[in-house]
């Protein structure tokens, strides 16, 4: 790949010709002498190996190399003219960063429960990936994430130099569409399962061993008509009719705004736990902190 010796003063002084349609009106608004405008043109035109300008009549014209030269010089001294502003934002509203990391196998709705207590700071800056709690691992512990929250805690990995504490734990609800839950479903609850069609978590949950083993418990064999990473598009799939689905009472206020979906049943004997994993240096970030603060006294 080419190297060029680049220099954004002979850029602006190329723009100003280009914008005032000749080397004299230009050096007017620079306020130089035309020969400095001319020779900073040329070192650009060096420096870049095209012609930018051609002679036309007593004023000049773009060459093809020129307009493209030119379209990009609109964009960078537009950003120049911004910068000011940009600075005067961020001294004077400095953004608030938290990047979380959620496991792909936790559940949305139950996450944005757990943030949501920051969710009002004034100029925060929320970073969400998403991901294998392994590379999450690796992500915070290069500090490139400020906590992940996980269905399960970190591995015991002296070397990651990392914290993890349980800072939830809710039971499971089942909800689904009104044309699936009925008052027949609902009385005969749990067993009303094996009749109507079941959204489930994938194995990447650490949720659906759990699942799995409460069917096993009640004698149940689900129809599953589909399973999802993500709560929250299961969720989606559930309120247009697809099936009945399980969520924590950590999520289950999200699903207030979802309209057509009815609570089916309670099953207590059922619990989603989520676990806020952080490396020492995210200890001291305040929203952590306020996150962790209310977990506590949610209880």
């Amino acid at each position: 790949m080419a190297s060029y010796d680049f220099n954004y003063r002979h850029l602006h002084y190329f723009w100003t010709v280009a914008r005032e349609g000749g080397f004299s009106r230009a050096a007017a608004r620079l306020g130089v002498a035309v020969q400095t405008v001319s020779a900073q043109v040329r070192e650009l035109e060096k420096s870049l190996g095209h012609q930018l300008l051609k002679p036309e009549g007593r004023s000049v014209a773009l060459t093809e190399a020129g307009m493209a030269a030119l379209q990009r010089a609109e964009e960078i001294f537009q950003l120049g003219q911004e910068l000011p502003e940009l600075v005067r934002q961020a001294a004077t509203e400095p953004a608030v960063r938290l990047a979380v990391g959620l496991s792909d196998g936790i559940s949305k709705l139950a996450a944005h429960a757990m943030v949501e207590p920051v969710l009002q700071t004034p100029a925060l800056r929320l970073v969400c990936h998403e991901g294998e709690l392994e590379q999450l691992l690796g992500e915070l512990a290069m500090h490139h994430l400020d906590m992940v929250l996980a269905g399960q805690p970190a591995p015991s990995r002296p070397a990651l130099r990392l914290a993890s504490h349980r800072i939830a734990e809710a039971p499971v609800d089942w909800w689904g569409p009104a044309a699936l839950v009925r008052a027949a479903a609902m009385r005969e609850f749990p067993q009303s399962l094996a009749d109507l069609p079941v959204l489930l978590p994938t194995s990447h949950s650490a949720l659906r061993p759990q699942l799995d083993r409460w069917f096993e418990r009640h004698g149940l064999r689900p129809r599953v008509a589909g399973e999802f990473e993500d709560s929250a598009l299961l969720a989606v799939f559930a309120a247009r009719g697809l099936g009945v689905f399980p969520v924590s009472r950590l999520g289950a206020g999200d699903l207030g705004l979802m309209r057509g979906l009815r609570l089916l049943g309670r099953s207590d004997d059922l619990q989603e736990e989520i676990h806020l994993i952080r490396s020492r240096r995210g200890q001291n970030h305040p929203l952590v902190q306020q996150i962790e603060a209310h977990a506590r006294q949610r209880g």
